[in-house]
């Protein structure tokens, strides 16, 4: 797993500089900015993980300014920075280790993968756009519909 100490020495390594921020505004979490991160300053160290992982996911994924939502190539650019930032955090993988530790519900698969339940929520919606209703890896069977389930094949 990737721990918000984990992601920030990826950045360094990549050469992009992470800071805390204390943003006006309360809609803006983080920015990417000419290999500069801003992180706002007064989340949990979970919630900033989540917030640093999209932000590298715009820096690894994204160029330009797309703050534009109204603009569809920006809103694809986002949704690439997202999925990023999905598989970084939690990924098909991570859900299978919540499936062999036992985790019986979002909240207790949020905190063994140390992600927020809105960024868990949200990436296994977009990885059930992505994959449909299953998907396969490893030798596991993940489901999206009606509800997240692991079975293990035998």
């Amino acid at each position: 797993m990737n721990s918000y100490e984990d992601l920030q020495d990826e950045a360094c390594k990549d050469g992009v500089n992470v800071i805390d921020y204390p943003f006006e505004s309360q809609r803006i979490r983080g920015l990417y900015c000419d290999g500069t991160v801003a992180i706002r300053h007064d989340m949990t160290t979970i919630e900033k993980s989540c917030v640093l992982a999209e932000e590298l996911g715009h820096y690894h994924m994204t160029s330009g300014d797309i703050l534009d939502q109204d603009v569809v190539a920006n809103r694809k650019q986002e949704h690439l920075a997202r999925l990023w930032a999905y598989d970084k955090r939690v990924g098909l993988s991570g859900i299978i280790l919540g499936y062999r530790k036992h985790c019986h519900n979002l909240h207790e698969l949020a905190d063994c993968l140390e992600v927020s339940e809105e960024f868990l929520k949200e990436a296994l919606e977009c990885y059930r756009e992505k994959y449909g209703c299953y998907t396969e890896l490893d030798g596991y069977a993940i489901m999206f519909e009606p509800r997240l389930a692991v079975v293990e094949k035998i």
